[in-house]
């Protein structure tokens, strides 16, 4: 029997790409998107193997279903689509935060709405949130308030779809990405000396978890902070 595919929705961060290579080296056929075309098949040339590129913005929800209508057999499900939301209650934008809410609320959603016909049963979906769920920031005023939504989502998803598994990850700053990794020292020290491990998790710790999630077929319904103890201090 064939492997299935595994769809990886908003694919050319680090953590897209990891975890795609994953999946591609345990031989699936690994279906990648990004907001352009160019960009996808750039990242599907690079991982090389059987992966697909295909385009869509789901920040524009009805770009979803036309790009993946003709994605099949699928087994595993990951949408981690980001979009990067400075918003400040006092200094709203409301059309920076009508995209972000639109991109991980309706845009999320709408991905699993347009592949749950074609799982498997014993397929999972993986939602990615972030750590501003239960630390915010200044700025983080939507970022916040949509990865705490992740939260819930996956309740529903996992009631709606069953026996279809739905779990999210919510990873704390990733020191070797490449955001993190151009942050100024004195940013970086100081995350490090606020996270109880004293160092910042790492791409590969995030995909193990990741991975974790996916195919454990006893984790349903869970929230998986990955972020090496920040929340302790």
């Amino acid at each position: 029997m064939a492997k299935g595919t595994v769809v990886i929705a908003g694919a050319t961060n680090s953590l897209g790409k990891a975890l795609a290579k994953h999946y591609l080296d345990h031989g699936h056929r690994v279906v990648v998107s990004s907001r352009t075309q160019d960009r996808a098949a750039a990242l599907a040339q690079e991982l090389g193997g059987d992966c697909l590129p295909v385009a869509f913005d789901m920040a524009e929800p009805h770009s979803i279903a036309p790009a993946l209508a003709d994605v099949g057999d699928v087994l595993r499900v990951v949408v981690m689509g980001l979009y990067r939301d400075d918003n400040k209650v006092r200094e709203y934008n409301v059309d920076e935060a009508i995209k972000l809410v639109t991109l991980k609320l309706v845009g999320y959603t709408e991905v699993v709405h347009v592949l749950h016909s074609k799982m498997r049963p014993d397929a999972s979906i993986l939602l990615f949130g972030g750590l501003a769920k239960d630390q915010p920031y200044p700025g983080s005023t939507t970022i916040t308030t949509v990865n705490g939504a992740m939260s819930t989502l996956i309740n529903s998803l996992a009631v709606e779809l069953s026996p279809i598994r739905a779990n999210a990850i919510h990873p704390g700053q990733v020191g070797d990405s490449p955001v993190w990794a151009a942050k100024p020292k004195e940013v970086i020290d100081n995350l490090k000396s606020r996270t109880a491990m004293g160092r910042l998790v790492t791409v590969a710790e995030v995909t193990d978890a990741a991975v974790f999630l996916l195919e454990n077929g006893g984790v349903n319904g869970v929230n998986l902070r990955v972020d090496g103890g920040r929340m302790m201090k």
